[in-house]
């Protein structure tokens, strides 16, 4: 098989859920709009580095690990509750400092430590080795948690606790090598599945053959960028010249679609200094690693695994997401959801709700607290980059 054949059908696999379709541009079309340069494969093979060896973009990285501070921890160990001899799902173990926390604050809990990336799940396997017993590492996506989760012998309704601590981990942020940072400069991958799946496209393959419209489309909806047309534009010039196989290569290419005093000036909704090129990193992130489908694949997990009277926590990073969870606790249908559609009708029922999280009823969750909850103004100075966390919290009825 080609190539191209092995990359859109990977892709048309991984992006053909109900959660993701559209009236009259569904996300098959959208793949399929695919122009393809007839080079391209070529450049890949021949082009300079981060693009020509992909073996070496896709080799297990450092399990060093950096300082990790885990976010909201204080509010996370609050809401858990966990008494001596529970089991804990931590559904996103990325650099384990939720974990840690755990088993040095709850006796005789056991951890189960689960991460889609490789490198997760071998810190997971020497924290297992410091804490025998008390951990046992699980590798898998959310959407594929039914097969670990037999394999340790964990039934429906059997789990105390679980954590969700969304989007990109720290640990993969800190690494230039695996493309999620705009700030370091690596190849422009942006798989949390690592290696994993050697067929499935990075963003690389995304910026490089999607066509203007279709990158438009997952700014939008990814990113909520309002200038997704311009950049798409920008994208889709700067590659006819080179193919964007490099971070801040990629980010350049969106800050020159802006005049410079813009870019220099850009700030994120809540008026903080913001690179121009965030939301387009995220949108990509967010688009190569399937996360919303994911995210609420976890959530529906979290519902069959819990206990009568387990809890659930989620920590979300932006909009999307929480939007998400905050649906999901209140018990709305998400089978139709769709992420490409404009959001006029949802944006006004949330106004009627408010962020009071409103009057919504679910008879599988009661929530623990009713507003949502952020970081102290300490924690935000300690770890700034936790400042954008929302934490909500419930009980399965």
């Amino acid at each position: 098989m080609s190539w191209c054949a092995t990359i859109i059908e990977g892709i048309m696999f991984w992006h053909s859920k109900p959660m993701l379709r559209k009236s009259g541009l569904t996300v098959w079309r959208l793949w399929r709009s695919w122009k393809l340069s007839l080079n391209w494969s070529a450049v890949r093979a021949s082009s300079g580095p981060g693009a020509s060896d992909r073996s070496e973009e896709m080799s297990p990285v450092s399990t060093e690990k950096p300082p990790h501070i885990p976010v909201m921890l204080k509010e996370v160990l609050h809401y858990l509750d966990l008494q001596p001899g529970q089991v804990v799902l931590d559904m996103t173990f990325g650099g384990g400092g939720h974990s840690k926390a755990i088993l040095n604050t709850a006796p005789e809990v056991t951890v189960l430590a689960l991460d889609r990336d490789p490198t997760a799940y071998s810190l997971a396997r020497q924290l297992a080795k410091e804490h025998s017993g008390r951990v046992k590492p699980l590798l898998g996506r959310f959407s594929e948690l039914e097969v670990p989760l037999s394999n340790v012998n964990i039934q429906p309704g059997s789990i105390d606790a679980v954590l969700v601590d969304a989007g990109c981990s720290s640990m993969q942020m800190d690494q230039a090598e695996r493309g999620f940072s705009l700030s370091r400069d690596g190849p422009l991958d942006m798989r949390m599945d690592g290696a994993r799946y050697l067929d499935m496209p990075c963003a690389a393959d995304v910026v490089n053959t999607l066509d203007q419209q279709a990158l438009a489309s997952i700014l939008t909806a990814y990113g909520e960028e309002r200038c997704a047309r311009k950049i798409a534009s920008a994208i889709v010039k700067a590659r006819r010249v080179n193919p964007i196989t490099r971070t801040q290569q990629l980010a350049s290419v969106v800050a020159g679609s802006f005049p410079a005093a813009v870019a220099a000036a850009h700030t994120d909704r809540l008026h903080r200094p913001a690179h121009v090129a965030t939301r387009t990193f995220q949108a990509l992130r967010i688009f190569v690693n399937d996360e919303l489908n994911e995210l609420l694949a976890g959530l529906r997990a979290a519902r069959a695994l819990l206990r009568p009277g387990g809890r659930l926590c989620v920590i979300t990073f932006h909009s999307l997401e929480d939007r998400l969870v905050k649906r999901f606790l209140k018990g709305e249908d998400l089978s139709k959801l769709d992420h490409f559609s404009p959001r006029k009708e949802s944006k006004r029922r949330e106004e009627k709700v408010g962020d009071g999280e409103g009057d919504g009823r679910s008879a599988d969750w009661l929530p623990l607290r009713r507003k949502v909850i952020t970081p102290e103004k300490d924690d935000v100075n300690e770890n700034p980059r936790g400042r954008s966390a929302k934490l909500r919290a419930a009980l399965r009825c």
